[in-house]
């Protein structure tokens, strides 16, 4: 998806602010716990140093990365959504044409997924293998267990 990561206005909302508070809070936690274990002698030897500066690089690099993501972010307007194919931010109701069982999938960046809400991600396989199919049309996806058939029922958004 060249480089590009899409976000609902919502979702990338939530990304702001979560990297507002890591800038602000997280970050003046780490270095209380980095002054905190300073006063305590040696820095040689001094594990709860140790631990507190890897705190620090692992809270710097994800900034970076969250940051590197608001750069890349793009924000598409559920209003313009074509559904007439499984595209992102879509929903689409599929049978599994194995066991017969419905479900619903709404197909989101990586960053969204939640398989527990039904969110799935559009880079997965079974997003993948959905991905511009149209109502009616049977989808064949390779999962690490082999192959599954859906067929498309609805698109909505």
């Amino acid at each position: 998806m060249s480089g590009f990561t899409y976000f609902t206005k919502d979702a990338l909302d939530q990304l702001r602010a979560e990297l507002q508070k890591m800038k602000t809070v997280d970050r003046q936690a780490a270095s209380k716990a980095i002054a905190e274990a300073r006063e305590k002698g040696d820095l040689r030897e001094n594990a709860e140093y140790d631990a507190a500066k890897e705190a620090q690089g692992l809270l710097e690099a994800k900034i970076q990365k969250l940051e590197s993501d608001l750069v890349n972010a793009r924000i598409i307007d559920e209003g313009t959504i074509d559904t007439s194919k499984v595209s992102i931010l879509t929903k689409v109701t599929v049978t599994n044409l194995t066991n017969k069982k419905q479900m619903t999938y709404h197909l989101v960046s990586e960053k969204e997924a939640d398989l527990k809400v039904g969110k799935i991600s559009v880079t997965s396989p079974i997003g993948k293998g959905l991905l511009g199919k149209q109502v009616g049309e049977t989808a064949e996806v390779q999962v690490p267990a082999g192959k599954l058939q859906f067929k498309i029922e609805n698109i909505t958004v």
